[in-house]
């Protein structure tokens, strides 16, 4: 059989920074959909759609009258309580005494006694009413739960509401902000081998890929995705600037440090086939076999991977029309005599 032409490389072993890179989207610490808490009609509104609020901030005015009457109400019914009340403790304090005299009876006391206790308890009760009526009337005001950029205004002045079933606009806070994305399982204990380590993550928003955000690592899920194989991590990221928007696609690099003892390979050479991942390795005597290894991650135009030892050459272009034991002829890259030399031959 004719010797088949290829161009190879050869396995090294080097230093690469460890960085996994992953698809992410952005998702917001919190968010919130803003609901009335009493019913009525909304007489101002203090922001425009697409604002930034801080928390507290003023964002609604539902008509007050009808909660400020029933406070006053409440208020008032206090306060006629909170007199019976005192006139009825002091008759009970003239009847204990009478009673200890033996000017009244037993009985007369215990009534007077008993009158001054359901005093107590109107007083105690309408203090919860007044406080209720209190609570209503700064609902009234709805002001912002948390900081960040508003929605689209769901509803205008002059709109009637109901209490927990009309939203009003939704909140989500921009800074700081979370992007979430999954890292194959196998990557897993290097994530976890450093967990007193602080990891850097890079973000590159889609639409602008010449722009970067720098972040930090916060959260590593507790379970493997049984379908997907991948574990989901978050990264938290300041976002001073806005720079990334809440749904959108990012691609993320997770910095792990360096790895000093990586088995490299120009990504070309990896083959996929029906029993796995594997590379066609050049023996010394001319032929070509498939050598079936695991990969670990890919850099840039290099693979990380394991199953084939440094210094072998692997074979980059003419895969196609190998067959296991095929007679080869280099045509590019380092040759089989060069074996020693692995320093001096530069993967390409």
């Amino acid at each position: 059989m004719p010797k088949v032409p290829v161009s190879v490389a050869r396995v090294e072993q080097r230093s690469l920074p460890y960085e996994l890179e992953s698809n992410g989207t952005v998702e917001p610490i919190r968010s919130v959909i803003v609901l009335p808490q009493v019913n009525g009609t909304i007489l101002r509104v203090h922001f425009a759609e697409g604002d930034e609020v801080s928390a507290g901030q003023i964002l609604f005015e539902i008509d007050p009258r009808p909660y400020q009457a029933a406070l006053l109400q409440a208020e008032g019914a206090l306060g006629r309580d909170m007199a019976q009340a005192a006139s009825a403790a002091r008759e009970a304090a003239r009847y204990k005494l009478l009673a200890s005299t033996n000017t009244v009876t037993q009985e007369d006391y215990e009534a007077k006694q008993s009158a001054a206790d359901a005093a107590a308890a109107a007083v105690r009760s309408d203090s919860a009413s007044a406080a209720l009526a209190r609570l209503n009337l700064e609902y009234a005001t709805v002001r912002a739960p948390i900081p960040g950029r508003t929605g689209r205004l769901l509803l205008h002045e002059g709109n009637v509401v109901r209490a927990g079933n009309d939203p009003l606009v939704s909140i989500v806070q921009m800074r700081p902000i979370l992007v979430r994305f999954s890292v194959p399982a196998i990557n897993l204990p290097a994530v976890r081998q450093r967990p007193d380590q602080q990891f850097t993550a890079i973000a590159i928003p889609a639409r602008d890929s010449a722009s970067s955000v720098e972040g930090v690592l916060s959260f590593v899920d507790n379970q493997v995705d049984s379908a997907t194989g991948t574990v989901l991590l978050k990264a938290r990221f300041p976002n001073r600037d806005g720079s990334l928007w809440p749904g959108e696609f990012v691609r993320i690099t997770l910095v792990l440090g360096m790895q000093h003892d990586a088995v490299v390979v120009p990504s070309q050479a990896v083959m996929q086939g029906q029993q796995g991942t594997y590379v066609f390795v050049v023996n010394s005597d001319g032929t070509a076999t498939t050598q079936p290894v695991t990969v670990e991650r890919t850099l840039d135009s290099l693979t990380v991977l394991a199953g084939v030892p440094a210094g072998a050459l692997v074979v980059t272009d003419g895969q196609l029309r190998l067959t296991p034991n095929a007679k080869v002829d280099i045509r590019g890259g380092p040759t089989t005599e060069s074996a020693g030399g692995g320093g001096a031959d530069g993967v390409r």
